[in-house]
């Protein structure tokens, strides 16, 4: 990567194409319904429903929900559009240079749980926002595990930095890093699942890792690399483009892999407990919750991330040298899955 070329430079070539909004709903909305068909397929039994709606403010969107499937117990796949006067405070807090401005904000989100413990639940969320002279890309990719596969965990990293390395080597070492960073329980110390890429404020300029933490591991690769050298907003658009088509190559071998594989009381125990951390992160620490809540969402919609059961339980441990202890020992650690291999693996 090179320096950055002066900021008049950057001012002129970075401005966004007239067609912008028109061009990212439209990719929005057909990987809503890519993701959507893909996921029929692989389920085989439901299908989903959807339900559009109006923002009074300006904007709306599509929610999608599949329910007692063959394999997906609930998820969701929204689309979603909204424009307005009023930036939210979670946005100004970031970007202080965008107040004064009308916004627009667009992304397709996705939440899914499986019925099966054996299947992990997985996240995405690609989203693009622009408010006057203001704009950037921002969203990720994340799996979490309730029983411990190293094969899953680097098939689905593997897939991810193949459509990170189209646009640029250092895109997954930051993103990765910063997935890990984002996805992580504040109040109780651990991990959410095993990560993918997470990246926000991606506009052409300055450092890749544009996060809170300045002395974490994204922040300190990020700071390594020096200022990227300038991309501007086609680059940014390809590069969102390739991450969320390499979802369903990301996850669709996973589901297949394990669909089959029998369960009991313990492990569906297992697995709804650990749901209640998923309850938890979305409540406390989930962005795309915060900001559709500040700006006036679909609330049905912003909270279809939620799993429909769900259990807690007082001090829990689990018993030593079982799956349930090898994720916690293990799994919720990062780890360098992209070079994971079975043949090297101490996993």
């Amino acid at each position: 990567m090179t320096v950055s070329s002066t900021s008049e430079a950057i001012d002129t070539q970075f401005l966004p194409p007239a067609d912008s909004r028109d061009r990212i709903s439209q990719f929005m909305r057909s990987l809503q319904d890519s993701i959507c068909h893909g996921l029929e397929q692989l389920d085989g039994v439901s299908t989903f429903k959807e339900d559009s709606w109006e923002r009074p403010e300006g904007g709306g969107g599509r929610s999608r929900v599949i329910r007692d499937g063959g394999i997906f117990e609930q998820g969701g796949v929204n689309f979603s559009e909204v424009w307005g006067k009023q930036l939210p405070p979670s946005i100004l807090k970031q970007r202080p240079e965008a107040e004064g401005h009308g916004f627009y904000a667009t992304g397709t989100s996705m939440v899914l749980h499986p019925r099966n413990p054996y299947i992990p639940t997985v996240h995405l969320n690609y989203r693009y926002f622009e408010a006057g002279p203001v704009w950037w890309f921002g969203g990720g990719a994340d799996l979490t595990p309730y029983y411990p596969f190293a094969e899953d965990a680097a098939h689905f990293h593997q897939t991810l930095k193949a459509a990170c390395d189209r646009h640029d080597r250092e895109y997954y070492p930051v993103f990765k890093r910063w997935c890990d960073e984002y996805f992580y329980l504040k109040h109780r110390d651990e991990a959410r699942g095993i990560g993918g890429i997470f990246f926000d404020y991606q506009d052409g300029r300055g450092q890749l890792y544009r996060g809170p933490d300045p002395d974490g591991l994204a922040a300190q690769y990020s700071q390594k690399l020096g200022e990227i050298e300038p991309r501007d907003w086609e680059s940014l658009f390809g590069f969102i483009r390739d991450c969320g088509d390499a979802f369903l190559p990301a996850y669709r071998p996973i589901v297949e892999r394990r669909r089959s594989m029998e369960y009991g009381d313990r492990e569906r125990n297992f697995q709804l407990y650990r749901r209640g951390r998923y309850v938890e992160f979305n409540l406390v620490y989930d962005r795309g919750t915060i900001f559709g809540l500040q700006t006036n969402g679909r609330t049905e919609s912003i909270l279809m991330s939620l799993p429909p059961l769900v259990r807690w339980e007082y001090g829990y441990q689990p018993e030593a040298n079982t799956p349930e202890a090898e994720l916690y020992e293990t799994f919720l650690k990062p780890q360098n899955w992209s070079e994971w291999t079975a043949s090297t693996s101490k996993v």
